[in-house]
């Protein structure tokens, strides 16, 4: 315990010690400022600032090597909401994509992933778009589409 708080001290002293050097280096430069141009006030500046920065890293040091010491508790694995594992049967034109058998709706976003990777419909300057073909036009409603919109595309066209 003792050697705990010597380090405190000497954290406090270290972070005295620049101050008061700041409060020093500021009076003179502020008479340089008066007899010359503006060019020593950036030098005055950045000083202090690299004498902060080691005393942050640190302080940011010591608890950090606490919570390595912590062992976590192992993660839950998550159990999937059953609503997105009900069946839902595709209308006629996702059908030709994905089947006609009922699925689930994630099922149904892999099997159109599958699809536009087989068929190359991604776009190729941007990844996030898709090309349509006869067949998707007819689930999408145009002609190119972003990933993010598919899935509420998709869902017009279940039951």
């Amino acid at each position: 315990m003792a050697t705990a708080k010597k380090p405190a001290a000497k954290k406090a002293a270290a972070k005295k010690a620049p101050a008061k050097k700041v409060a020093a280096k500021k009076a003179p430069a502020k008479k340089a400022a008066a007899k010359k141009p503006a060019a020593k006030k950036p030098a005055a500046k950045k000083a202090p600032a690299k004498k902060a920065a080691p005393a942050k890293k640190a302080a940011a040091k010591k608890p950090a090597a606490k919570k390595a010491a912590k062992p976590k508790a192992p993660a839950k694995k998550r159990t999937p909401n059953a609503a997105f594992m009900k069946p839902l049967t595709p209308s006629a034109a996702l059908a030709a994509v994905v089947g006609s058998a009922p699925l689930p709706r994630t099922e149904i976003v892999s099997k159109m992933w599958v699809y536009i990777k087989k068929n190359k419909l991604q776009d190729t300057v941007n990844k996030r778009m898709i090309n349509a073909d006869a067949k998707l036009r007819d689930v999408f409603g145009k002609s190119q589409v972003s990933m993010f919109e598919m899935a509420g595309l998709i869902g017009k066209h279940v039951k």
